[in-house]
């Protein structure tokens, strides 16, 4: 871990609340002490001269699945945090779907724990809901934990919420913000028995088909009308089609009390990369079209998506190499997902405000994270350092990922992530993840 003090960064681009300044930032301790157009170097400063760099809140990634415990040989705390702040991002919440289940307080804890020893970047999990735990669900405080995470139709096991009765004491009773996965799991049954009953083997070409745009409309509005009914606070994970966007409304996220997400994938692949990606890119809810994806775009941009993160999901390459039936769905991301979208900046798609505002302001906004998200005197020193002209090869070869793979393979984005701090910590410099132990906290919630 970096041993200084006060870190002092000159002549940095800083991208925060919509605005682009040249300035300097100093960094004391674990907070951003000053911003301004010019602060006077002391003898106690490490200088770090940024000009021509972007300086930008570090990305607060609101769904990864980071396999641990249980399913350690897809990845675990340490190795996809790592990855992460890699990445840009300071600060994630984890999912439920791991091995047990995070169903009740006890299991969050625990992998709190595990966090604290292991995470490179700032932590937050979720409680996973089911169709019996609603007692659990209601001792949440709040202001210690990130929310309740329901699988609607698309799960396995302990995790899967069908009955409506159990759906509608989630909503009507969740003390804390709740946040979906929505596929009908009767409509994607009915899309593949007729399939099969054609007497065609479905391949990974026929996944958006089974996976289709009617099952995910089904249950988002399913979703959409419960917490309407209940007055929830309901955020809508991973939005992949254009008929979903009706059920959301554009305007400022603060006045909002159901919001929605895109994720990092969905807005860079379509269904005509199956061909060349196959289950490489697998993922639930599916990559659908080409029209689907412009219109996520064009839906940042009109404030009906709200927040951009990755669902991040790492599988190994043996178990992505299997056949379609038996390959699991999910994509490892977190390492790419900023330099993703920094091409679209590039390709004049997102304004780099826009990305920090999807990726940060408003994900801090959303989940009300206190003191981050934001370049602000006084808050936590979780930043990244952006060169927005220097290339990035993605190769398989290369990524930190547990799995060690990234459907990005081959690609060269068009910028690089210099520099990342947590807490006020650098732990990631020139390529290499610097920090010995981990600088990370337990993400809090001012609600």
């Amino acid at each position: 871990m970096s041993n200084y003090q006060q870190t002092l960064i000159k002549n940095a681009r800083i991208v925060n609340e919509g605005k682009i300044i040249e300035g300097d930032l100093r960094i004391k301790d674990q907070r951003i002490e000053a911003v301004d157009n010019e602060i006077l170097a002391s003898q106690e400063d490490h200088i770090i001269n940024a000009s021509g760099l972007y300086l930008l809140p570090g990305m607060i990634d609101d769904q990864v699945h980071f396999r641990e415990p249980g399913l350690t040989h897809k990845g675990t705390i340490a190795s996809e945090s790592r990855a992460a702040v890699a990445g840009g991002i300071t600060s994630y919440m984890e999912m439920p779907n791991v091995s047990p289940a995070t169903t009740s307080i006890e299991a969050l804890e625990k992998k709190y724990v595990i966090a604290s020893e292991n995470s490179m970047a700032n932590y937050a999990f979720y409680l996973g809901a089911t169709e019996d735990n609603i007692d659990q669900i209601k001792l949440l405080d709040p202001k210690k934990y990130c929310g309740v995470k329901v699988f609607m139709g698309a799960s396995t096991g302990d995790l899967l919420v069908e009955n409506p009765e159990a759906l509608e004491a989630i909503f009507r009773e969740s003390p804390a913000l709740i946040v979906t996965h929505c596929e009908s799991g009767p409509i994607i049954n009915k899309n593949l028995e007729r399939i099969r009953s054609s007497g065609h083997v479905p391949t990974i070409l026929d996944h958006p088909k089974i996976r289709d745009t009617e099952a995910c409309f089904a249950s988002s509005s399913y979703a959409v009308n419960l917490a309407k009914k209940y007055r929830s606070q309901l955020h809508v994970l991973h939005i992949t089609t254009e008929k979903e966007l009706s059920l959301f409304e554009s305007g400022a996220i603060e006045n909002k009390h159901i919001t929605a997400e895109a994720c990092v994938h969905h807005l860079w692949f379509c269904d005509q990369d199956y061909p060349r990606l196959g289950n490489f890119i697998k993922c639930n809810p599916a990559i659908k079209a080409s029209t689907d994806r412009e219109a996520l775009i064009q839906a940042l941009h009109s404030n009906r998506i709200d927040i951009i993160a990755t669902d991040h999901a790492p599988h190994t390459l043996e178990e992505k190499q299997t056949n379609y039936n038996g390959a699991p769905a999910g994509l490892p991301l977190v390492e790419h997902a900023l330099l993703s979208l920094f091409d679209h900046v590039k390709h004049q798609r997102l304004s780099l405000e826009q990305v920090v505002e999807k990726t940060a302001h408003n994900p801090a906004k959303r989940y009300a994270v206190e003191d981050r998200g934001f370049i602000r005197e006084g808050y936590y020193a979780d930043l990244v350092l952006v060169d927005m002209h220097k290339n990035t090869l993605a190769s398989h070869k290369n990524t930190r990922y547990h799995c060690g793979w990234t459907p990005f393979d081959n690609h060269q984005f068009s910028s690089s992530i210099e520099s990342t701090w947590v807490n006020g910590h650098q732990v990631f410099n020139n390529q290499q993840v610097i920090a010995q132990s981990a600088p990370s906290m337990r993400l809090v919630f001012n609600r």
